[in-house]
């Protein structure tokens, strides 16, 4: 378990935040200059807190009361940036070899041949890094960083600098290893679609400060009605088990307590639990489904809440069978001429190309240049 209470001020910028990580993959989430990597530095012994404590696993990083400072080099933290930083002069295995080097051999849990296993990069080990795609270099930065048999693994925004193939490409793997290593991860991230899908705890930060923690669903919905922009960002997060493949028409079957939604893509394996974010300027509601549209998702749900700042959107919450809840921005002038209320029934309708594959686990990502 990571503990971090912290405060720091810098150059104007100010951070006070507290969290608790109970492991899995715990996701640092908020828009840039928000404070998520201050918090990776603090946490990497790459900058201290001018007032607080860091504990990991009962070992005290940090705490300026007691005075107690534990060198970067003694934290036994493993770290993954943005841009890979392999050495170039050195082989694939050479740069895995670099991070296994400097641990001592009491201390090398983790085994060699199962994280090339795991991350695919068995065939890349002769090569250089000059050679590889941004994703192949992540997965051996992230590869690097296991080696060292790490007590955490910090990753600073891997995918911000991949194209959305590569992100693609490349989550599966991170996905793969938050399941296989018993190694707990602090995961920085402003992408809705990576954090729902990978995180176990989610830690929401604006300026400097933490706003809510908890499961994706819960800090990830929405907050306030809002005409602002953001409402573009507010999402729900619902779970269901991948029911049925269509390859004829490229899609995938969702079941849901709720009713059937279908995704983009084809995913495996048939009866695997699936989470999937639905944005909630996204959702339509209707009185009833009707048969006369292209629209395939329509989740019945009771209107719990609708909320309105008096501008021109109000935001519905529905409570879905099964419990979970759904998040629909929606205008006045809309909802007015539905006629609904509070504690009535409504169809809820998605639309398929509003879902992104980011968020998809199990997703079949076609080779650059495959038909």
């Amino acid at each position: 378990m990571i503990s971090v209470d912290v405060a720091l001020e810098r150059d104007g910028f100010s951070l006070v935040a507290a969290f608790e990580g109970e492991g899995g993959l715990t996701a640092l989430f908020g828009p840039s200059g928000c404070g998520k990597t201050t918090i990776i530095r603090l946490v990497a012994g790459l900058a201290r807190p001018d007032r607080g404590r860091i504990v990991l696993d009962g070992t005290v990083l940090d705490d300026t009361e007691t005075g107690v400072r534990l060198a970067p080099h003694r934290r036994r933290i493993g770290l993954v940036f943005q841009d890979a930083q392999l050495f170039p002069h050195l082989s694939v295995a050479q740069n895995l070899g670099y991070g296994r080097f400097f641990t001592p051999r009491d201390r090398r849990r983790v085994d060699r041949e199962r994280v090339i296993e795991v991350l695919g990069i068995g065939g890349l080990l002769g090569r250089r890094p000059a050679t590889l795609s941004g994703g192949e270099r992540q997965r051996v930065a992230i590869g690097r960083a296991l080696l060292t048999s790490p007590d955490l693994l910090l990753m600073d925004e891997p995918l911000a600098a991949l194209d959305d193939h590569r992100k693609l490409e490349i989550l599966p793997f991170i996905e793969h290893l938050r399941d296989a290593f018993a190694i707990p991860i602090l995961y920085v991230s402003h992408s809705v679609e990576e954090v729902a899908r990978l995180a176990a705890t989610v830690v929401r930060m604006e300026g400097g400060r933490v706003v809510a923690v908890g499961r994706p669903a819960e800090v990830l919905a929405p907050r306030r009605a809002t005409t602002s922009i953001d409402r573009f960002e507010a999402v729900s997060v619902l779970s269901g088990r991948i029911a049925a493949v269509d390859p004829a028409y490229g899609v995938t079957r969702i079941a849901h307590p709720a009713g059937e939604i279908v995704v983009p893509g084809l995913l495996t394996p048939i009866g695997a639990a699936q989470r999937l974010t639905v944005g909630a300027t996204d959702v339509t509601l209707a009185r009833t489904r009707s048969p006369a549209t292209s629209v395939r998702t329509a989740l019945e749900g009771r209107i719990e809440a609708i909320v309105s700042d008096g501008g021109p959107f109000a935001l519905v919450t529905l409570e879905l069978a099964g419990g979970e809840k759904l998040h629909a921005y929606v205008t006045r002038l809309g909802l007015d001429a539905l006629g609904a209320r509070e504690g009535e029934t409504v169809a809820a309708l998605i639309k398929t190309v509003s879902i992104d594959e980011r968020g998809l686990s199990g997703l079949e990502v076609p080779q650059e240049g495959s038909s």
